[in-house]
């Protein structure tokens, strides 16, 4: 069995500065647990040649979930809430650099595009409720 994502992060999760033992060895258990249980979906994905079929479905979900959020977004706080997208994006494209693992820097990486994109989209959203294609929320704080 080859070593999954990344060791090193789970290594400083387990430190005592971190992840305290005693009281909360539930919390050990339960990372333990998830961790070897995402290595053996990576195993299983590698050894079946199924990541690209996982990166197309998970892209697939990622944007149609940015949908609505950018349409909810726009409804309830006009553009205003547009850094909100910009900062995802920016902390899932650094993230993307960061993690080693193809299949989780590859959809961290999307989740950052599709935040960037959603920034554009927020605003021709705005422009969509003008022309009457979205409905417009009457009482909106200024």
């Amino acid at each position: 069995m080859r070593a999954c994502f990344c060791p090193r992060l789970f290594i400083s999760l387990a430190s005592p500065k971190i992840l305290r033992l005693g009281k909360k060895s539930n919390e050990f258990v339960f990372l333990l647990s998830a961790y070897s249980y995402l290595c053996t979906m990576m195993d299983f994905l590698a050894q079946y040649n199924l990541t690209g079929l996982a990166i197309g479905i998970a892209t697939f979900l990622i944007i149609g979930l940015f949908h609505p959020l950018v349409i909810k977004g726009e409804y309830h706080f006009g553009v205003r809430c547009w850094w909100v997208f910009l900062l995802m994006g920016i902390a899932a494209v650094a993230a993307s650099i960061a993690v080693r693992n193809i299949l989780w820097s590859t959809l961290l990486a999307v989740w950052g595009a599709s935040s960037f994109w959603s920034v554009g989209e927020l605003f021709e959203q705005r422009r969509r409720v003008a022309r009457g294609w979205f409905p417009k929320k009457e009482k909106r704080r200024a």
